[in-house]
C-alpha cells in the first residue's frame, strides 16, 4: 500500500497544505490539538474536493442519460441474440463504440478522487509513524498525534497494537469500538447509495449487462470497504465516511429532481410535476421545461409514466408544447393521445342488419304476399274475362319480385301467353 501511495506523492504537498489551512481556522475555534480541529479539517478537504468534482459529476449524469437513449437498441439486440450470449456482448460493445458512450462512466468520480485519497493516506500514515511530510512540520505533527476523535487517535488503525495506541494516549477498546462503528457506517452508506440507484433510478424495462454489473457492485463494494477499512487510519475513515455521505445526498438530489427515464423515480417525479402544472397551469423553471420538452419530442416512444403524464394534461384541459411550456387546450374535453394528437369523442358505430336464413326469407315473403291480398294476387275471379289485364300494374311488379313466394313464367318453364295461375292454396 505504501508503494501505491508513493506514486501519488506529487499531490501529497497540496493535500497537506489544504489540511493545514483548514486546521488554522478550526484550531482558533476549538483548539489546535483537539480532534474537532483536525477532524473538521479532513471533512472540509472532502467537501472542497467534491465541489471541484461537480463538473465531472454533471458529465457523468449526461453520459448516463446517453446510455438511457440506447435502451431500445439494447433491447432489440437482446431479443435478436437471446440464445447467443457472446454475440450479444459483441453487439453491445459495437453499439457503445458507434455512439461514443461508456458504460463505466459511473466510476469517473471515484477514479478522479483516488489520488487525493492516497495522498491523504500517505499524510496520515506519516503522522502515525512520526514522520514529517509535505508542509506538516514537527510541531503540527505533535499536534496531530495528540488529536483524538471520540477517544481514538487520528493516526491509529483497527489493527494497531496496544503499545502504539497507549503511546498516543488512548486504549485499544476505544480505538476498536470507534473504528468498527465508522467502518459499519461507511459500508452501510455505500450500500444504501448503490441500492437506491438500482431500485429507483434504473429503467427496469431493459436489462443490460451493465445493470447486472451494477447490481453485483452493490454487494461487492460494501464488503471491500469493510475488509480494507480495518487497515485504514481513523483520519482516512473520516475521509471515506464523509465522501460516502456526500455521494448519498448528491444521489438523492439527482433522483428526486432529474430521474432516469423509465425508472420508478421518474414516475414519482412526473406525478409531482402533474399536480403542480394542473394547479398553476404552467411549468416552474427551465429544468421542468426541459423535461416536458424531452417527453413531447419522444412521440410514440414514451414510456408508461410519460404517457400517463401527457394524457393527464389533456384531460385537465392543458397541452404540452414542443418548447416545454404548458398552455390551455382549445378543447378541454379532448385528451391527448400517445403521439401528441388530440383524441375526440367517438361516434356511435353503425349497426349492420342481421343476416336472415333462407327459411326466414321465404316465410317473410309469404307473409308479405298474403298481406297484399287481392292487390298483389295474380288470380282472377270467375266473372273476369281471361284476356283482361290486372287491376294495378304496381301489384304485378310486386308479385314478380324475389322473396314473395311466386316465380316468373320464365323461371317456372311455362310458355308465354295469358294463363290462369294456380291458387297459392294449391301449392
Amino acid at each position: 500500500m505504501d508503494t501505491i501511495a508513493s506514486l501519488f506523492s506529487f499531490i501529497t504537498t497540496p493535500v497537506s497544505w489544504v489540511i493545514v489551512q483548514f486546521h488554522t481556522v478550526y484550531g482558533a475555534i476549538f483548539g489546535p490539538d483537539t480532534g474537532w480541529a483536525w477532524g473538521l479539517s479532513i471533512v472540509s478537504l472532502v467537501i472542497l474536493i467534491r465541489i471541484c468534482l461537480i463538473p465531472l459529476f454533471v458529465k457523468q449524469i449526461k453520459a448516463t442519460r446517453a446510455m438511457q437513449t440506447l435502451q431500445p437498441e439494447m433491447k432489440k439486440i437482446q431479443e435478436r441474440y437471446k440464445n447467443d450470449r457472446q454475440r450479444q456482448s459483441e453487439e453491445m460493445m459495437k453499439l457503445y463504440k458507434e455512439t461514443g458512450t461508456n458504460p463505466l462512466s459511473s466510476c469517473l468520480p471515484i477514479l478522479a478522487q483516488s489520488p487525493f485519497f492516497f495522498a491523504l493516506y500517505h499524510v496520515l500514515n506519516g503522522i502515525a509513524s512520526g514522520d514529517t511530510i509535505g508542509v506538516i512540520n514537527k510541531s503540527l505533527l505533535e499536534s496531530a498525534q495528540k488529536a483524538h476523535i471520540f477517544g481514538a487517535p487520528l493516526a491509529v488503525k483497527f489493527t494497531s497494537s496496544s503499545d502504539k495506541v497507549e503511546a498516543l494516549g488512548s486504549t485499544l477498546t476505544d480505538v476498536r469500538v470507534v473504528t468498527a462503528i465508522m467502518i459499519i457506517a461507511m459500508s452501510a452508506s455505500q450500500f444504501f447509495t448503490q441500492r437506491q440507484l438500482m431500485t429507483k433510478n434504473v429503467d427496469t424495462t431493459v436489462k443490460t449487462p451493465f445493470m447486472q454489473q451494477q447490481k453485483m457492485l452493490m454487494y461487492v463494494f460494501p464488503v471491500m470497504f469493510a475488509v480494507f477499512g480495518i487497515n485504514f487510519p481513523v483520519g482516512v475513515l473520516v475521509y471515506w465516511l464523509t465522501t460516502n455521505v456526500w455521494t448519498m445526498g448528491q444521489q438523492m438530489y439527482v433522483i428526486h429532481n432529474n430521474p432516469t427515464p423509465g425508472s420508478k423515480a421518474q414516475a414519482a417525479y412526473l406525478e409531482r410535476l402533474y399536480k403542480h402544472v394542473t394547479r398553476h397551469g404552467k411549468t416552474r423553471n427551465r429544468r421542468e421545461r426541459a423535461i416536458v420538452k424531452a417527453i413531447v419530442a419522444k412521440g410514440r416512444d414514451r414510456n408508461e409514466a410519460e404517457r400517463k403524464f401527457i394524457n393527464g394534461l389533456g384531460k385537465a384541459g392543458l397541452a404540452a408544447q414542443t418548447d416545454g411550456t404548458v398552455v390551455k387546450s382549445e378543447s378541454p374535453a379532448a385528451a391527448q393521445a400517445e403521439d401528441g394528437a388530440q383524441v375526440t369523442t367517438t361516434q356511435p358505430k353503425r349497426q349492420q342488419p342481421k343476416r336472415q336464413s333462407k327459411s326466414q326469407r321465404q316465410s317473410g315473403g309469404q307473409k308479405a304476399a298474403e298481406s297484399t291480398g287481392p292487390v298483389t294476387s295474380l288470380s282472377k275471379s270467375d266473372d273476369q274475362p281471361e284476356d283482361a289485364e290486372p287491376a294495378a300494374p304496381a301489384a304485378k311488379k310486386a308479385a314478380q319480385k324475389p322473396g314473395t313466394g311466386t316465380r316468373s313464367k320464365a323461371q317456372s318453364g311455362q310458355r308465354k301467353g295469358p294463363q290462369r295461375p294456380k291458387s297459392p292454396s294449391k301449392k
